[in-house]
C-alpha cells in the first residue's frame, strides 16, 4: 500500500538524518522488567527500515521479545546483538515523545519499555501483534466532457466530482449499493481509483448539533486573553490554573483557547478523567469546530483495539488536529502540541492506580514544560497541590467565580439522619423536593457512591458475612445478576443458599448499593422514569452516551449513580440533587479524606441548576458538624483550602512534602513481612532528611490473595526521596522469591 503524501512529508521531515542515515546502533526499550533499555546494532538489511518509534523484535537472553527505538547511538566496543525485525512499517512516535516516556518510566520508576507498552495501544507488546489495518476505495474523476449513458452513473458522476474525491464508505451513505456503478465507470474510465487507509471512527454515528455562538462574560474574557497572549508568544511552558465554579463556562474557555493554538498552526491535547465525559465533550467540539475544517480524534481505553490503533496512527502522522481523551491520552504523539488542557484536574482517576503508577494531570504539566507548550488545568474544586501552586505563583490563577447567564448556584441544605432514623432510605425531606421536582417535570440526579444492590449478604443466625477467598473484604450482592462479585479481583459466585459457618438459611442483604435505590426509587415513585449509571450499567460500548442523551433528552427523570454522574455533565433540567450518605468517605483513614469529600459532594451540586430554575442540593449525614460538609453547603472552596492547607503544613503533608509508597506483597505472608521490615530497617539507618513509616499492613491487607504491607516514605523535598529511590534498585535485588515490591511516587491513595 503507498503511503499517504502527508505521512511522507511529515516523515521526512521529522526523521530526515535520522532514516536516511542512522548510527550503526540503537538504544531500545524492551518489554521486559528492566530498568534500563539496551543496545542493538541495527543490520544493514533493515538500515533503512528503522526509526525512531518503530516497534522491533530483538533477542533478550534466549527469548526474543517486543521493543521500541528511543534513539540512536554507537556501538562502541561492545559486542551487541542484532535487531531482527521491524514489526511495523511506520514510527508509533517521535524522539520528542520518545523522550517524555523516558522521562515519565524514570520519576515513577517504571521500567521503561513496560512504560512505552502502557503509553501505546493495547495490543502491541506481542510479537505476533499486528492489529488490522482496514482499506477503502478513494475515487476521483477523469477529465472527459463526455457523460455515461445510464441514470445511475450519471448521478453518482456528478456526485463525485462536485465533492472532488470520495471514498466507497462517504458513497454508501448516500447511494445504496453504488458498486456495479462504480466498477462500469472505471471500465469506461469516467473514474479512477485507489486503496487507501480508512480509519474506524467510533463516533460515527453521534450527530453534530448546531452551534450557537456564546458571548463571554467579563471573567471569561479575560481568562480568554491571558491564554491568548501566552499562544501569541514565543513558545515557551505556560502553565494555568483555570478555577471555575460549576457551570462558569470554562469549556467555552478552552475551546477559544484551542482555536487560537490552532490559528498558530499548532495543535491541541484534551484530557477527561473518565469515558462517560468523552462524547459529551466530542459532540461539543464538533459542533463547534464543524465549519473549520479541523480534524478530531478520541483515544481512551473504551474503544476497541483496532479504533485505538487507527487513532493513534492519525495522530502520530500528523493528521489530527485536537486530540480528546482520558488518562492514557497524555501519551499522545501529537508532533505539534501546543496547548494541553486537562478539564476536571482534581479528578482521582488521572491517577493510574496499577502498574505504571503515573498520574496524567503532572505528566500533562511535564509535557507541557518539554513541548513547550500552554497547559490550563480546569475545576471548581482543584486538588489543593494545583490550588497551592498557583498561591506560590508556578501556576497563573484564572478564576471564574459565577456561573454564566447570572445563574446563582444551588441552594444546599444538610439533612441529618439522627432525626430521621427509622424512615427509608430516603430520609422524608429528600423525599418530599423529588415530589416537588418530579411534580414541576423537573429532573433529579442521586448520589450513591456504592454499586450493586448491598454492599454484603450477612447471616442472621451466626452474623457471618460472606467474604471474598481471595481479598479481605466483603462480597457485594447484586440481586439483578443473582451474583456476589468482588470488585477487586473480579471473583464472583451464586448466592449460597445456607451459611457455611451455620448452615442457617437466613441470609439477607445488608446496607444499600445503586441497584436497590433503584428499586426503592421506582416503589416510591411508580410514574418516574428512573435510570441508574454506574459500572454494572456502562459496560457496553455506548452505554455512559446512550444515558446522556437520554438524560438530556428529558427521557430520564430520576438519575441514580456512583460518582461518575458528579463529573462534568451539563443537564440543564436537573433541579435536585441528592446525596445519600456522605460519612462513608470523611472517616476513611487518609489525609486527604476531608478534600475528597469536599470536591465529590461540590460537583454533583453544581449539577443541580445549570438551566433557568433554581436547584437544590440535599446532603444526608450523621455528622452535620463536620467542616468540610460545612463548606460545600457554603460552596466555600477558598475557606476550606485554607483550613486544610493550614492543616496539612503543620503535619508536612502534600503540597508541603512528598510521599512515595511502597508495597510489598506475596503468597506468603512471612515472607513479605520479613521483606518489609529489613527494607524499613535498610532505609531508616541510611537517610536525615526523610521519614520511614512503617511497615504496616495494608487497608486491603491481603488482596487478589497476596498479603500486603506498606511503608511510607515522606520528605519536604523531592531529594532525599530520590536517593531513596536510587538504594531501593539495589535493595530490590535482595527480595526473597516471591515477593515484589510496588513504588507508587506520589500516591493518591493507600489502598
Amino acid at each position: 500500500m503507498a503511503l499517504p503524501a502527508v505521512f511522507c512529508l511529515w516523515i521526512s521531515r521529522l526523521f530526515v538524518t535520522s532514516i536516511t542515515a542512522p548510527a550503526r546502533a540503537a538504544e531500545i526499550a524492551v518489554v521486559a522488567p528492566l530498568d534500563k533499555i539496551l543496545n542493538y546494532t541495527i543490520p544493514a538489511r533493515l538500515a533503512d527500515k528503522v526509526c525512531i518509534g518503530s516497534r522491533v523484535r530483538v533477542p533478550l537472553g534466549r527469548r526474543q521479545v517486543v521493543g521500541y527505538i528511543m534513539n540512536w547511538t554507537e556501538p562502541g566496543d561492545a559486542k551487541l546483538k542484532d535487531i531482527l525485525e521491524v514489526i511495523d512499517p511506520h514510527p508509533l512516535f517521535h524522539q520528542n515523545h520518545a523522550a517524555f516516556y523516558l522521562r515519565a518510566a524514570r520519576y515513577y520508576v517504571y521500567p521503561p519499555g513496560q512504560a512505552v507498552r502502557t503509553a501505546l495501544p493495547a495490543g502491541l507488546s506481542a510479537l505476533d501483534s499486528k492489529p488490522s489495518v482496514l482499506s477503502d476505495k478513494l475515487y476521483r474523476a477523469m477529465e472527459r466532457e463526455e457523460q455515461p449513458q445510464g441514470a445511475r452513473q450519471r448521478e453518482i458522476l456528478d456526485y463525485i466530482r462536485s465533492k472532488n474525491e470520495c471514498t466507497l464508505s462517504q458513497l454508501r451513505q448516500t447511494f445504496p449499493a453504488p458498486h456495479a456503478a462504480l466498477q462500469r465507470l472505471v471500465e469506461l474510465k469516467f473514474l479512477q481509483f485507489e486503496e487507501v487507509e480508512r480509519c474506524r471512527d467510533p463516533f460515527a454515528e453521534i450527530g453534530v448539533v448546531e452551534h450557537f455562538p456564546v458571548e463571554l462574560n467579563a471573567a471569561q474574557q479575560v481568562a480568554v486573553t491571558a491564554v491568548e497572549d501566552a499562544l501569541d508568544g514565543p513558545s515557551t511552558f505556560t502553565p494555568f490554573l483555570l478555577h471555575g465554579v460549576t457551570g462558569s463556562g470554562k469549556t467555552e474557555v478552552y475551546l477559544r483557547s484551542i482555536a487560537k493554538v490552532l490559528e498558530e498552526g499548532r495543535q491541541a491535547l484534551v484530557l477527561v478523567p473518565e469515558i462517560a465525559l468523552t462524547p459529551q465533550l466530542v459532540t461539543r467540539f464538533r459542533s463547534w469546530f464543524q465549519n473549520h475544517g479541523v480534524r478530531l480524534a478520541v483515544l481512551h481505553s473504551g474503544l476497541s483495539d483496532g479504533e485505538r490503533y487507527d487513532a493513534w496512527r492519525q495522530v502520530a502522522r500528523g493528521d489530527v488536529d485536537v486530540v480528546i481523551g482520558a488518562r492514557s491520552a497524555v501519551f499522545a504523539p501529537l508532533p505539534e502540541l501546543g496547548l494541553i488542557v486537562v478539564d476536571e484536574e482534581h479528578d482521582g482517576s488521572y491517577k493510574q492506580s496499577e502498574g505504571f503508577r503515573y498520574n496524567a494531570r503532572d505528566l500533562a504539566l511535564m509535557r507541557g514544560q518539554m513541548d513547550e507548550a500552554v497547559v490550563i488545568l480546569g475545576s471548581a474544586t482543584p486538588v489543593l497541590t494545583s490550588y497551592q501552586r498557583s498561591l506560590s505563583g508556578h501556576l497563573t490563577h484564572l478564576e471564574l467565580p459565577e456561573r454564566t447567564a447570572e445563574r446563582p448556584l444551588p441552594e444546599v441544605h444538610l439533612v441529618d439522619l439522627a432525626q430521621h432514623e427509622g424512615e427509608s432510605q430516603l430520609s422524608e425531606p429528600l423525599q418530599i423536593a423529588m415530589a416537588e421536582a418530579l411534580a414541576a417535570g423537573e429532573q433529579a440526579l442521586l448520589l450513591l457512591n456504592r454499586r450493586g444492590y448491598a454492599p454484603f449478604l450477612l447471616c442472621h443466625d451466626c452474623g457471618a458475612a460472606l467474604r471474598c477467598p481471595n481479598c479481605d473484604i466483603t462480597l457485594t450482592y447484586s440481586q439483578v445478576q443473582s451474583s456476589l462479585r468482588c470488585h477487586y479481583c473480579d471473583f464472583h459466585m451464586s448466592p449460597p443458599e445456607s451459611c457455611d459457618r451455620c448452615s442457617g438459611v437466613r441470609l439477607l442483604p445488608e446496607g444499600m448499593g445503586t441497584e436497590r435505590l433503584e428499586e426503592e426509587i421506582r416503589e416510591l415513585f411508580p410514574e418516574a422514569r428512573v435510570a441508574r449509571m454506574d459500572r454494572d450499567t456502562t459496560t457496553r460500548k455506548g452505554s455512559h452516551h446512550l444515558l446522556i442523551e437520554q438524560m438530556s433528552a428529558g427521557e430520564i427523570d430520576v438519575l441514580i449513580g456512583t460518582q461518575m454522574i458528579a463529573k462534568g455533565h451539563d443537564f440543564p433540567a436537573v433541579t435536585l440533587v441528592g446525596v445519600l450518605n456522605a460519612d462513608t468517605a470523611l472517616n476513611l483513614p487518609d489525609f486527604r479524606s476531608a478534600e475528597r469529600v469536599f470536591s465529590l459532594l461540590s460537583q454533583v451540586a453544581g449539577r443541580a441548576g445549570r438551566g433557568d430554575r433554581l436547584g437544590r442540593v440535599m446532603i444526608q449525614t450523621y455528622d452535620v458538624d463536620n467542616y468540610a460538609l460545612d463548606f460545600v453547603a457554603r460552596h466555600d472552596y477558598q475557606g476550606f483550602a485554607a483550613l486544610e492547607l493550614s492543616q496539612r503544613q503543620v503535619l508536612a503533608y502534600p503540597p508541603f512534602g512528598y510521599l512515595v509508597n511502597l508495597v510489598l506483597s506475596g503468597n506468603d505472608e512471612t515472607k513479605v513481612n520479613r521483606a518489609a521490615e529489613q527494607i524499613s530497617v535498610n532505609l531508616t539507618s541510611d537517610t536525615i532528611d526523610a521519614e520511614v513509616l512503617g511497615p504496616a499492613p495494608c487497608l486491603l491487607p491481603r488482596l487478589r490473595n497476596k498479603h500486603r504491607v506498606q511503608i511510607l516514605l515522606k520528605a519536604k523535598e523531592r531529594e532525599p526521596l530520590r536517593r531513596q529511590i536510587e538504594q531501593l534498585q539495589r535493595l530490590r535485588t535482595q527480595l526473597p522469591a516471591g515477593v515484589v515490591l510496588t513504588v507508587d511516587v506520589d500516591p493518591v491513595d493507600m489502598f
